[in-house]
């Protein structure tokens, strides 16, 4: 087991949490709207490769939070651009996300036959 791996991607994806949790406790933003920055965050640096070298040193310390997710769609289409052209730029981010994506519906869908979801009212 590799601990300081662990430790850079505990340390990374802490940093990166406790961003967003002093952006929704010192600013009207709502978490809607914060969420949606991450992300496009995400997509923009790794659109221009700085998000690259943060996967590189802290692993899943920088794809798990929200922001790898916009990374993973960035990747995603300059992969499909590099195989199928323009059309890579229509289809590439579904097809680099589609994993998590299928993952986050099917787990999803087992925790509502589990927890008996409702109204919160």
């Amino acid at each position: 087991m590799d601990w300081w791996m662990i430790i850079k991607a505990v340390a990374v994806g802490g940093a990166i949490c406790t961003v967003a949790q002093l952006l929704i406790d010192y600013t009207k933003l709502t978490p809607a709207r914060i969420l949606v920055s991450f992300v496009v965050l995400g997509v923009i640096l790794g659109g221009v490769g700085l998000y690259e070298p943060l996967v590189k040193f802290a692993g899943c310390g920088a794809t798990v939070p929200l922001t790898g997710f916009g990374y993973t769609l960035a990747t995603g289409v300059k992969e499909a651009i590099a195989e199928k052209g323009a059309i890579g730029i229509l289809t590439g981010a579904l097809t680099g996300a589609a994993g998590g994506i299928t993952a986050a519906v099917v787990f999803g869908f087992l925790c509502a036959l589990v927890a008996k979801p409702g109204d919160k009212t």
